[in-house]
């Protein structure tokens, strides 16, 4: 994190109204530091700042033209619908000084602004409620996105939820073993149940190449953190829009199943507390359905088979870090890796042995 003087600085370079009255520091998500900016004179917005972590997101200008051309896109489709206090419904960035989309510091840094949506909160528990909600809120989001021409976006994580992409990266740390573990006979359980899967999971990837299965611009990140409320509870805006970029839906609804319908945590120790929440995966599969009218009939036919793939490809991309030597994701013990492609495995198989359920719940709001 910053000291105050710098980001007042950094604020210096944005088009704000009114003053600074008060910095501070958000803890809020793994990748960009966040600050709220309140503002000194009543009745100008308070403003949301954030760095951009360009080692991730390399195209920081591609990235913030994306994010733009979204936000327009959706506050033109809800202006067009009639519904009004856009500020709260839609991230707005606030341009520089410059007629920019981001600042970039002296230290090489790149910084963005939004006007901050007050009064809104977010939830990091799921409940049936909620992932109803969530599932209204996502499918409305990639309907109102799907007359929005693709060429416009980049992709910002380029493969970042293609599948046979993951199994190369796979393929490549089974073949060097930079950390020496691929023959432990742990691992080895693992290196057999993923290269058993591989065919099947890439079937996606092949139907796309085939012309069945079309590209949709995606959130690929769709996680009930990812969404504000208002407090009546009411889903109001979409946030965290780095990753929103063509893909196959079947991603954007699998993530969701893989993170808010698991029954324990994404590196639980205790493997018997994870599995499929069948409840949660209803609810929001009739939320989403209900709103997504866009789909294609084999899109709704593979959407309970993305539960499986996001399931089985964080399961490659853990174990793959696990075999690099812990490169990538964050650790808290040497093993950590190891554990998290246990419980997603879990999850995995919790998915496969439901998956006639899955399907029957999809099938049972297809036409809804």
């Amino acid at each position: 994190m910053q000291n105050t003087q710098n980001i007042q600085d950094i604020v210096a370079h944005f088009r704000i109204e009114g003053e600074v009255d008060s910095i501070s520091p958000l803890k809020i998500g793994h990748i960009n530091d966040s600050y709220i900016i309140r503002n000194k004179k009543e009745g100008h917005p308070s403003y949301f700042l954030q760095r951009i972590n360009h080692h991730i997101f390399r195209d920081v200008a591609g990235l913030q033209q994306n994010i733009s051309l979204v936000t327009d896109h959706l506050r033109r489709k809800l202006s067009e619908a009639g519904e009004t206090d856009l500020d709260r419904k839609v991230l707005q960035l606030i341009t520089t000084t410059g007629d920019k989309l981001y600042h970039k510091d002296a230290e090489g840094n790149f910084w963005r602004m939004y006007i901050n949506i007050e009064e809104a909160q977010s939830f990091d528990t799921i409940t049936p409620g909620l992932a109803y909600k969530a599932g209204c809120a996502f499918g409305r989001f990639q309907a109102m996105l799907s007359d929005l021409p693709q060429e416009e976006l980049i992709e910002t994580i380029p493969n970042f939820h293609n599948m046979e992409f993951r199994l190369e990266e796979f393929n490549e740390a089974l073949k060097l073993d930079k950390a020496g573990r691929a023959l432990n006979p742990e691992a080895q359980y693992y290196i057999k149940e993923i290269q058993k899967r591989a065919e099947a999971m890439c079937l996606p990837q092949r139907l796309y190449r085939e012309g069945k299965l079309a590209r949709r611009i995606n959130h690929c990140d769709t996680k009930v953190n990812n969404m504000l409320f208002n407090k009546q509870g009411e889903a109001i805006c979409i946030v965290d829009l780095d990753t929103v970029m063509p893909g196959l839906v079947l991603s954007d609804f699998g993530d969701f199943m893989r993170t808010a319908a698991n029954t324990g945590a994404e590196d639980d120790r205790d493997l018997s507390k994870v599995g499929i929440n069948l409840e949660i995966f209803e609810a929001y599969a009739k939320g989403y359905l209900e709103n997504a009218a866009f789909l294609s009939d084999i899109e709704i036919e593979y959407l309970a088979f993305g539960a499986k793939l996001l399931s089985y490809m964080q399961t490659v991309r853990f174990f793959t870090d696990y075999l690099n030597g812990d490169t990538y994701y964050k650790i808290q013990h040497p093993e950590h890796n190891l554990q998290r492609t246990k419980a997603q495995f879990k999850l995995l198989q919790s998915q496969e042995e439901h998956f006639a359920g899955m399907q029957a719940i999809v099938n049972r709001y297809k036409n809804k």
